[in-house]
Protein backbone atom coordinates (compact mmCIF):
# COMPACT_ATOMS: atom_id res chain seq x y z
CA UNK A 1 0.00 0.00 0.00
CA UNK A 2 1.37 3.01 -1.19
CA UNK A 3 1.91 6.25 1.32
CA UNK A 4 0.35 10.12 0.77
CA UNK A 5 0.80 13.26 2.79
CA UNK A 6 -1.02 15.75 3.32
CA UNK A 7 1.04 18.23 4.55
CA UNK A 8 -0.14 22.23 5.78
CA UNK A 9 2.19 24.43 4.94
CA UNK A 10 0.88 27.57 6.85
CA UNK A 11 -0.65 31.02 5.91
CA UNK A 12 2.58 32.19 3.71
CA UNK A 13 5.58 32.54 5.14
CA UNK A 14 7.96 29.40 4.77
CA UNK A 15 9.09 30.37 8.26
CA UNK A 16 5.90 29.04 9.30
CA UNK A 17 6.60 25.08 8.06
CA UNK A 18 6.42 23.40 11.46
CA UNK A 19 9.33 20.75 12.19
CA UNK A 20 6.84 17.57 11.47
CA UNK A 21 6.09 19.36 7.99
CA UNK A 22 10.01 19.31 7.68
CA UNK A 23 10.01 15.59 8.34
CA UNK A 24 7.25 14.48 6.26
CA UNK A 25 8.53 16.27 3.70
CA UNK A 26 12.10 14.58 3.71
CA UNK A 27 10.16 11.11 3.02
CA UNK A 28 8.50 12.40 -0.10
CA UNK A 29 9.54 11.21 -3.93
CA UNK A 30 6.76 12.84 -5.46
CA UNK A 31 4.60 16.61 -5.00
CA UNK A 32 1.15 16.87 -6.41
CA UNK A 33 0.46 20.73 -6.55
CA UNK A 34 -2.62 21.83 -7.95
CA UNK A 35 -1.95 24.60 -10.63
CA UNK A 36 -3.38 27.97 -10.29
CA UNK A 37 -2.23 29.20 -13.42
CA UNK A 38 0.53 31.90 -14.02
CA UNK A 39 -1.23 34.81 -12.17
CA UNK A 40 -0.93 33.10 -9.26
CA UNK A 41 2.75 32.07 -9.67
CA UNK A 42 3.46 33.31 -6.31
CA UNK A 43 1.89 30.47 -4.95
CA UNK A 44 4.01 28.04 -6.93
CA UNK A 45 7.30 29.80 -5.97
CA UNK A 46 6.33 29.31 -2.12
CA UNK A 47 6.01 25.95 -2.65
CA UNK A 48 8.69 25.72 -4.49
CA UNK A 49 11.19 27.92 -1.86
CA UNK A 50 9.86 25.05 0.73
CA UNK A 51 11.37 22.35 -0.85
CA UNK A 52 14.35 23.81 -2.40
CA UNK A 53 14.88 24.66 1.93
CA UNK A 54 14.06 21.23 3.72
CA UNK A 55 14.24 18.40 0.90
CA UNK A 56 17.62 17.24 0.12
CA UNK A 57 16.72 14.05 -1.74
CA UNK A 58 15.76 14.14 -5.22
CA UNK A 59 11.80 14.86 -5.91
CA UNK A 60 9.42 14.94 -9.00
CA UNK A 61 6.75 17.67 -9.16
CA UNK A 62 3.63 16.91 -11.04
CA UNK A 63 1.34 19.64 -11.76
CA UNK A 64 -2.68 18.95 -11.99
CA UNK A 65 -4.48 21.89 -13.87
CA UNK A 66 -7.01 23.39 -11.51
CA UNK A 67 -10.53 22.42 -13.16
CA UNK A 68 -13.02 25.49 -13.82
CA UNK A 69 -16.03 26.14 -11.52
CA UNK A 70 -18.75 28.71 -11.27
CA UNK A 71 -17.97 31.47 -8.97
CA UNK A 72 -21.20 33.14 -9.05
CA UNK A 73 -24.07 31.45 -7.92
CA UNK A 74 -27.40 32.45 -7.41
CA UNK A 75 -28.13 30.33 -4.02
CA UNK A 76 -26.53 27.90 -1.53
CA UNK A 77 -27.88 25.13 -2.06
CA UNK A 78 -26.74 25.47 -6.20
CA UNK A 79 -23.41 26.70 -4.69
CA UNK A 80 -23.04 23.42 -2.55
CA UNK A 81 -23.33 21.59 -5.80
CA UNK A 82 -21.26 23.51 -7.93
CA UNK A 83 -18.22 23.18 -5.53
CA UNK A 84 -19.26 19.35 -4.99
CA UNK A 85 -18.75 18.81 -8.68
CA UNK A 86 -15.52 20.83 -8.64
CA UNK A 87 -14.40 18.71 -6.09
CA UNK A 88 -15.27 15.17 -7.81
CA UNK A 89 -13.35 16.32 -11.24
CA UNK A 90 -10.55 17.42 -8.87
CA UNK A 91 -10.31 13.78 -6.85
CA UNK A 92 -10.37 12.60 -10.49
CA UNK A 93 -7.41 14.06 -11.85
CA UNK A 94 -6.18 13.60 -8.47
CA UNK A 95 -6.30 9.88 -9.07
CA UNK A 96 -4.94 9.90 -12.57
CA UNK A 97 -1.82 11.43 -11.40
CA UNK A 98 -1.71 9.22 -7.92
CA UNK A 99 -2.01 6.04 -10.24
CA UNK A 100 0.88 7.26 -12.66
CA UNK A 101 3.26 8.16 -10.03
CA UNK A 102 5.50 5.74 -7.43
CA UNK A 103 7.20 6.04 -4.45
CA UNK A 104 5.69 8.42 -1.31
CA UNK A 105 3.49 11.25 -2.58
CA UNK A 106 2.42 14.45 -0.80
CA UNK A 107 0.44 17.52 -1.21
CA UNK A 108 1.08 21.00 0.41
CA UNK A 109 -2.17 22.72 1.95
CA UNK A 110 -1.79 26.24 2.06
CA UNK A 111 -2.42 26.91 5.60
CA UNK A 112 -4.06 23.70 7.28
CA UNK A 113 -6.11 20.74 5.55
CA UNK A 114 -8.63 21.02 7.96
CA UNK A 115 -9.67 24.87 7.48
CA UNK A 116 -11.59 25.66 4.58
CA UNK A 117 -9.51 23.88 2.20
CA UNK A 118 -11.34 21.40 -0.16
CA UNK A 119 -7.64 18.69 -0.22
CA UNK A 120 -9.29 16.21 2.20
CA UNK A 121 -12.55 16.01 0.20
CA UNK A 122 -10.64 14.78 -2.42
CA UNK A 123 -8.21 12.43 -1.10
CA UNK A 124 -11.51 11.35 0.94
CA UNK A 125 -13.06 10.64 -2.45
CA UNK A 126 -10.10 8.80 -4.35
CA UNK A 127 -9.49 6.46 -1.19
CA UNK A 128 -13.33 5.54 -1.18
CA UNK A 129 -13.27 4.86 -5.40
CA UNK A 130 -10.50 2.26 -4.26
CA UNK A 131 -8.40 2.73 -8.00
CA UNK A 132 -5.42 3.18 -6.23
CA UNK A 133 -4.94 1.38 -2.99
CA UNK A 134 -2.69 3.99 -0.21
CA UNK A 135 -2.64 5.05 3.12
CA UNK A 136 -2.55 9.03 3.82
CA UNK A 137 -1.25 11.03 6.96
CA UNK A 138 -2.52 14.66 7.50
CA UNK A 139 -0.06 17.30 9.07
CA UNK A 140 -1.51 20.19 10.58
CA UNK A 141 -0.30 23.57 9.56
CA UNK A 142 -0.39 27.33 10.95
CA UNK A 143 -3.85 28.93 9.71
CA UNK A 144 -4.38 32.09 8.46
CA UNK A 145 -6.86 32.67 11.29
CA UNK A 146 -3.55 32.16 13.53
CA UNK A 147 -1.46 34.45 11.51
CA UNK A 148 -3.99 37.18 11.47
CA UNK A 149 -4.08 37.17 15.35
CA UNK A 150 -0.02 37.29 15.34
CA UNK A 151 0.53 40.00 13.16
CA UNK A 152 -2.60 42.28 14.87
CA UNK A 153 -0.90 41.04 18.12
CA UNK A 154 -4.13 40.24 19.22
CA UNK A 155 -6.50 37.07 20.67
CA UNK A 156 -9.88 35.90 18.63
CA UNK A 157 -12.34 35.84 21.19
CA UNK A 158 -13.10 37.44 24.81
CA UNK A 159 -12.30 35.29 28.23
CA UNK A 160 -14.09 32.25 27.73
CA UNK A 161 -16.29 33.76 24.77
CA UNK A 162 -16.47 31.52 21.41
CA UNK A 163 -15.35 32.72 18.38
CA UNK A 164 -17.36 32.11 14.77
CA UNK A 165 -15.16 31.49 12.04
CA UNK A 166 -17.26 31.81 8.45
CA UNK A 167 -17.43 32.70 5.30
CA UNK A 168 -18.16 36.11 3.07
CA UNK A 169 -21.37 34.57 1.51
CA UNK A 170 -22.69 33.42 5.20
CA UNK A 171 -21.27 36.87 6.80
CA UNK A 172 -23.57 38.66 4.37
CA UNK A 173 -26.70 36.37 5.51
CA UNK A 174 -26.42 35.75 8.79
CA UNK A 175 -24.07 39.37 10.30
CA UNK A 176 -22.26 39.73 13.07
CA UNK A 177 -23.96 38.18 16.79
CA UNK A 178 -23.48 40.46 19.62
CA UNK A 179 -20.66 39.20 21.74
CA UNK A 180 -19.38 36.82 19.25
CA UNK A 181 -16.32 37.78 17.26
CA UNK A 182 -16.63 36.66 13.70
CA UNK A 183 -13.61 35.60 11.53
CA UNK A 184 -14.39 35.92 7.67
CA UNK A 185 -12.46 33.87 4.65
CA UNK A 186 -12.83 33.34 1.21
CA UNK A 187 -14.77 36.63 0.96
CA UNK A 188 -14.53 38.31 -2.47
CA UNK A 189 -17.14 40.86 -2.61
CA UNK A 190 -15.95 43.05 0.34
CA UNK A 191 -18.92 41.53 2.63
CA UNK A 192 -17.87 43.94 5.93
CA UNK A 193 -19.19 46.71 3.70
CA UNK A 194 -22.84 45.39 3.55
CA UNK A 195 -22.80 44.32 7.50
CA UNK A 196 -25.02 47.20 9.76
CA UNK A 197 -23.46 48.59 12.64
CA UNK A 198 -21.36 51.88 13.73
CA UNK A 199 -19.95 49.56 17.15
CA UNK A 200 -17.94 47.11 14.67
CA UNK A 201 -14.50 46.98 14.69
CA UNK A 202 -12.04 44.77 12.06
CA UNK A 203 -8.69 43.35 11.98
CA UNK A 204 -7.68 42.84 8.23
CA UNK A 205 -4.65 41.18 6.95
CA UNK A 206 -4.00 40.15 3.25
CA UNK A 207 -0.75 37.59 1.72
CA UNK A 208 -0.15 37.23 5.05
CA UNK A 209 3.59 36.40 5.91
CA UNK A 210 4.36 36.97 2.36
CA UNK A 211 6.68 39.94 0.91
CA UNK A 212 3.37 42.12 -0.16
CA UNK A 213 1.83 41.66 3.67
CA UNK A 214 -0.87 44.14 3.61
CA UNK A 215 -2.54 45.08 7.71
CA UNK A 216 -5.24 47.37 8.46
CA UNK A 217 -7.26 48.09 11.67
CA UNK A 218 -9.76 50.18 13.20
CA UNK A 219 -13.36 50.82 13.04
CA UNK A 220 -15.43 49.10 10.53
CA UNK A 221 -16.73 52.31 8.96
CA UNK A 222 -13.99 54.43 9.10
CA UNK A 223 -11.59 51.98 7.41
CA UNK A 224 -13.56 50.00 5.51
CA UNK A 225 -13.35 52.30 2.04
CA UNK A 226 -9.66 52.36 2.65
CA UNK A 227 -9.51 48.61 3.13
CA UNK A 228 -11.77 47.92 -0.55
CA UNK A 229 -9.13 50.23 -2.74
CA UNK A 230 -6.15 48.18 -1.25
CA UNK A 231 -7.36 45.20 -2.14
CA UNK A 232 -9.29 46.18 -5.28
CA UNK A 233 -5.57 47.75 -6.33
CA UNK A 234 -3.56 45.05 -4.90
CA UNK A 235 -5.45 42.29 -7.14
CA UNK A 236 -5.47 44.08 -9.90
CA UNK A 237 -1.68 44.22 -9.89
CA UNK A 238 -1.52 40.70 -9.00
CA UNK A 239 -3.99 38.69 -10.30
CA UNK A 240 -5.36 37.31 -6.98
CA UNK A 241 -5.82 37.62 -3.12
CA UNK A 242 -5.57 36.17 0.10
CA UNK A 243 -7.05 37.89 2.72
CA UNK A 244 -9.00 37.34 6.45
CA UNK A 245 -10.51 39.66 8.87
CA UNK A 246 -12.25 39.61 12.50
CA UNK A 247 -14.92 41.69 13.44
CA UNK A 248 -15.97 42.20 16.37
CA UNK A 249 -18.62 44.36 18.29
CA UNK A 250 -17.50 46.68 20.49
Amino acid sequence: MRKLFVIGIGAGDPDQVTMQAVAALRQVDVFFVIGKGERKRELADVRAAILAAHVQRPYAVVTIADPPRERIVPDAAEYREVVADWHERRAALLEEAFARAEGVGAILVWGDPALYDSTLRMVHRVAERGVVRFDYEVIPGITSAQALAARHRIVLHDIGEPVHITTGRRLREEGVAAGQPTVVMLDGECSFTQVPGDDLHIWWGAYLGMPDEILIEGPLRQVEQRIVRCRNEVRERKGWIFEIYLLRRR
